[in-house]
């Protein structure tokens, strides 16, 4: 019984660093949104006019709008100014953890849109694993889980194909030069950043901005003090 008093003490004051998984989420989210919004406006390309500036570029808009080889999505041009605007004010929104939970509402929105429409076909992998051996797969196979040994499958091929790029690359390529900031991977664009982005969103508005780090825990601070005094 004394052993588990410890903990629950333990626990109780390890509480004042319970805002910093919500800084972490912070810092890692803010920096994908405001670029990601940055990139969708027209100020991300010397625009001639103000308008130019606040508006989505055209083709962004398009791609929002074609439903050959985009989104196909009804009014792009308003859905794409409304994406990229949410994205890039509340990025710095998220950044300094000012209206954190409010923020993270749209912000999950648009990462629902986004797994659903562009990266939903592609499976869960971003990038494709091409060692069977240790993917996370593996795991879900033994589990029986459908689609798990059709993923490893894909490993193994893409495994073979990354391989023989390689070798290409080896025998007539510059690999000192190409492989200089990294080695090739085989990309699969599917939804896993998307749903750890999400789930870091949805942590956000349930949790706020986190204690003692973000603007939101001392406006919140100052309000209620200011709120007991005038009691």
């Amino acid at each position: 019984m004394t052993l588990l008093n410890h903990y629950q003490t333990l626990i109780q004051k390890s509480q004042i660093f319970s805002g910093i998984p919500f800084l972490l989420f912070r810092l890692i989210l803010a920096p994908v949104m405001i670029i990601a919004g940055y990139s969708k406006l027209g100020m991300s390309e010397n625009p001639a006019s103000f308008s130019e500036a606040i508006m989505a570029l055209p083709s962004v808009v398009s791609w929002f709008g074609n439903s050959e080889w985009g989104l196909g999505l009804p009014m792009p041009g308003l859905l794409a100014f409304l994406a990229g605007w949410t994205e890039f004010l509340g990025g710095w929104l998220i950044l300094i953890g000012l209206f954190t939970r409010a923020v993270a509402i749209p912000l999950a929105f648009t990462m629902v849109v986004a797994i659903t429409t562009v990266h939903w076909h592609n499976g869960w992998f971003s990038i494709t694993p091409t060692n069977s051996e240790t993917s996370a797969a593996k795991v879900l196979d033994w589990l029986a889980i459908p689609g798990a040994k059709a993923s490893l499958e894909n490993s193994k091929a893409a495994q073979e194909r990354l391989n023989k790029m390689r070798e290409i690359l080896d025998e007539h390529g510059f690999t000192e030069y190409l492989y200089e900031t990294g080695k090739p991977v085989v990309l699969n664009n599917g939804i896993e950043f998307g749903f750890i982005y999400f789930a870091m969103l949805l942590s956000l508005f349930f949790n706020g901005g986190g204690r003692y780090v973000s603007l939101d825990y001392w406006l919140a601070r100052k309000f209620l003090r200011n709120t007991q005094q005038d009691s």
